[in-house]
């Protein structure tokens, strides 16, 4: 009689391929693929990033399950990201999901993507108090959760346009940085001047947010400068993107914590790996008397581990779904 709990999750919602074993709500083992094809694209082409799913697969959930010493007949079952993300890749990490769980006769789990963001947040101590507000912030998605418990979330805010993370690589690329340019505009920012430019800070009602001004507002920027302008300036141009980026995040994240009497925060998805946003969202915390809370390094871009804590918790309330369910690109908490 089988004992434990373990579970085989798969994440393929985007360019990332990756696949994680969790037994007892342990991650035992969390696999990445990256796709660097895109590189010379400035952006990830759906369907290059399919094609790559299907050539990573096999080997990352193969090394998934020996180095967490789980052999494929002793799971209890298979995880799989169910959307949002992009189609194409969905359908590649769901087939095969779907497809072994078939074989092996047990059940399948589909797990939300951006759920999934959030509760990373349970796979370490310390693991956030109920009820918490998270900032989920990624490259398609920047939304304000309030997360009554591990399966019960409601969205209070999310951007009506582009979300954060796009900005940043959008306007990364304006400045003439490779793709994915976040994180190379974060390490320049670090040595310049946040308030050498000022640029627009979009404001919605509500708890919402939109940064296509933002970006709209660095072009005719650029557009007016000499030649040069952007090499010679590039730090400080990087340094004051991210400011306005990271402030207008955490205004309306203030707005909802005040609204709705929580101090119980947290940040998740690919941008709280951000540099800045870690800083002044600890440092806002400090001084508001929150209690924050943010996922390593590891959990907080694209990453199966994610998907393998939901699952573990979705197990537990028998969350299964038929072998016939279809993934979506878009679907809401």
């Amino acid at each position: 009689m089988q004992n434990n709990i373990n579970i085989l999750a798969i994440e393929s919602s985007c360019d990332d391929t990756s696949a994680a074993v969790i037994v007892n709500g342990t991650i035992k083992s969390n696999i990445v693929a990256n796709q660097k094809i895109h590189e010379k694209y400035g952006g990830v082409v759906p369907e290059l990033a399919s094609r790559a799913h299907q050539q990573n697969i096999v080997p990352v959930v193969d090394v998934a399950l020996k180095e967490a010493g789980i052999a494929k007949t002793n799971l209890s079952a298979i995880a799989v990201t169910k959307g949002p993300g992009l189609l194409g890749s969905l359908l590649v990490g769901t087939m095969f999901a779907k497809t072994m769980a078939l074989a092996l006769n047990i059940p399948i789990i589909g797990v939300h993507h951006m759920q999934a963001h959030v509760l990373a947040h349970f796979i370490e101590a310390p693991k956030p108090t109920f009820p918490f507000i998270c900032l989920t912030v990624s490259g398609g998605h920047t939304q304000l959760v309030l997360v009554k418990t591990v399966n019960n979330m409601e969205i209070l805010g999310q951007t009506v346009d582009d979300a954060a993370g796009e900005a940043f690589d959008k306007i990364a690329k304006l400045l003439g940085l490779s793709y994915p340019g976040g994180p190379l505009l974060d390490k320049l920012a670090q040595n310049g001047n946040p308030r050498a430019f000022k640029f627009a800070e979009p404001s919605v009602p509500n708890l919402n947010y939109s940064f296509s001004g933002l970006k709209t507002s660095v072009l005719y920027f650029l557009k007016k400068q000499p030649e040069g302008f952007i090499e010679e300036h590039l730090q400080d141009l990087c340094a004051s993107v991210q400011y306005t980026i990271v402030k207008v995040l955490m205004k309306q994240l203030l707005k909802a914590t005040i609204k709705h009497n929580i101090t119980n925060t947290a940040i998740a998805g690919g941008v709280s790996a951000n540099s800045e946003f870690r800083k002044v969202f600890e440092k806002t915390g400090n001084e508001k008397g929150w209690q924050t809370y943010i996922p390593k390094f590891e959990y907080c871009t694209d990453n199966a581990a994610m998907i393998a804590i939901s699952a573990h918790y979705q197990y537990l309330a028998k969350d299964f779904e038929d072998y016939n369910f279809i993934p979506l690109a878009r679907c809401g908490i």
